[in-house]
């Protein structure tokens, strides 16, 4: 009998599996296709080595801004595909790494609770069963396929069809203005394609700060990527959206459709545990404890933050709460990053969320030009930072556009989480130059 069994070889299980093997607990890890999950294999990783391709190909185009010149610069997607599964091996091999020196036994196979009696929990995998003291559910997510008509007899991308393609469409409707569908409307408009986003709400990325998402779609505008906003899709084609607008119906014709509406919990599994929901998902509370004594649960399964960095600090919350470690979970600082060029980021509350709450707070913004390091390396490039504050003047939000912001919001997460206030984050010492010294300075808006 194991200690701990774990379902989903994804960032909450793997990192959960390595913590609880270092803290003494003997773990059997399941995973039924490849451990990384859906981040690594399909999502997150892959994504992002796409997007990084696409970057190095705008700046081979652009070079000349920079006084560098490059002739007849081309692209070979099939090569840039190709690199993008190298990775993917290389990183899948570390995990397995990883599991292997801390001694997880991972189990490759669908896994199938059958029973739990508070005590033990008894988990089938192929012709074999499994005993555990406790479990920790770590199943993700899966894409979410909304009841469009046509979508069942219509030939349709997701992102999964989208990573594996060694083509670039020549056109492409995505059906989706959240973070997965503007990334890739971002990649393969820079590698050409004709991309057109119909999106229901009145402004792509609904959650991000409105003011920064409309910035982004400026961007996106300007470089030939056509939004249809405040737009409901009413019918699916192959090679066909209809959809409606306050101005009436209309349809969007293309070589591929990609379909980016979200995700949604998957309880393989996991279902007949009679566990508590939380949305359509497994409720948790800050412990990520489930409503049985012996399991917890991490990740996208509990419906509430669906982001690879969020499932891997759950997992170490849960791990923590098995060993008897103080710990909890807090979602107050939660970054959220989109690898569009430019890039966007922010954490924490949005003005938006501070206007409908009805509570008293401050903004303060600046360009990201007012960066030395920013002008350097952004030629023609503007850029916002923009930082929210209470009552008290304690940070409770940032949010930016503007290369490379994905890799300074770190500083913004400790601000929030450590509660500082604007003049506390003023007294830090940012180095020179760099990009983030734009949260610093913006501290004098006020």
């Amino acid at each position: 009998m194991y200690n701990l069994a774990i379902i989903g070889g994804g960032p909450a299980g793997y990192n959960a599996a390595a913590q609880a093997a270092k803290g003494g607990m003997s773990v059997v890890l399941f995973e039924k296709k490849a451990l990384g999950g859906t981040c690594l294999n399909v999502g997150c990783i892959p994504t992002k080595t796409l997007l990084y391709s696409s970057k190095m190909y705008k700046h081979a185009e652009e070079g000349a801004k920079y006084g560098v010149k490059a002739e007849s610069v081309t692209f070979e997607y099939d090569k840039i595909v190709a690199r993008k599964n190298k990775i993917i091996r290389k990183l899948v091999a570390g995990i397995k790494s990883k599991m292997t020196n801390n001694n997880v036994t991972v189990i490759t196979g669908e896994a199938n609770v059958v029973g739990n009696d508070g005590k033990v929990v008894r988990i089938a995998c192929g012709e074999e069963q499994y005993e555990a003291e406790k479990l920790l559910i770590c199943t993700g997510s899966v894409v979410a396929i909304p009841p469009i008509p046509g979508v069942d007899t219509a030939e349709y991308w997701t992102s999964t069809e989208a990573l594996e393609t060694k083509e670039v469409p020549e056109s492409l409707v995505v059906i989706g203005g959240g973070v997965i569908g503007i990334e890739f409307a971002g990649l393969f408009n820079t590698f050409g394609t004709k991309v057109t986003v119909v999106e229901m709400a009145p402004e792509i990325l609904p959650g991000i700060d409105p003011e920064i998402s409309a910035m982004l779609r400026d961007d996106l505008t300007k470089k030939g990527v056509e939004f249809h906003l405040s737009s409901k899709v009413l019918h699916v084609a192959t090679g066909c959206v209809t959809y409606s607008d306050a101005e009436g119906e209309h349809k969007a014709e293309a070589t591929n459709i990609l379909l980016c509406v979200g995700r949604k919990p998957s309880l393989d599994g996991v279902r007949d545990l009679g566990l508590e929901p939380n949305r359509n998902g497994i409720k948790t509370d800050s412990h990520m404890r489930t409503s049985a004594p012996n399991i917890w649960a991490a990740g996208d399964i509990n419906a509430t933050s669906l982001l690879a960095h969020t499932a891997e600090r759950e997992a170490q919350v849960a791990v923590n709460d098995m060993l008897g470690i103080e710990d909890e979970m807090r979602y107050n600082a939660i970054p959220g990053v989109i690898y569009t060029n430019p890039e966007v980021a922010g954490c924490g509350t949005t003005e938006a969320a501070l206007q409908a709450a009805g509570v008293e707070y401050k903004v303060r913004k600046l360009p990201m030009s007012f960066s030395g390091r920013f002008v350097a390396e952004n030629e023609g490039g503007n850029g916002l930072c923009k930082i929210l504050t209470d009552a008290n003047d304690k940070v409770v939000g940032v949010h930016a556009i503007g290369n490379p912001c994905s890799e300074f919001i770190a500083a913004a997460c400790v601000a929030i989480e450590a509660g500082m206030t604007a003049e506390q984050l003023h007294r830090v010492v940012f180095p020179h130059p760099t990009v983030c010294e734009v949260i610093r300075e913006a501290m004098f808006m006020i």
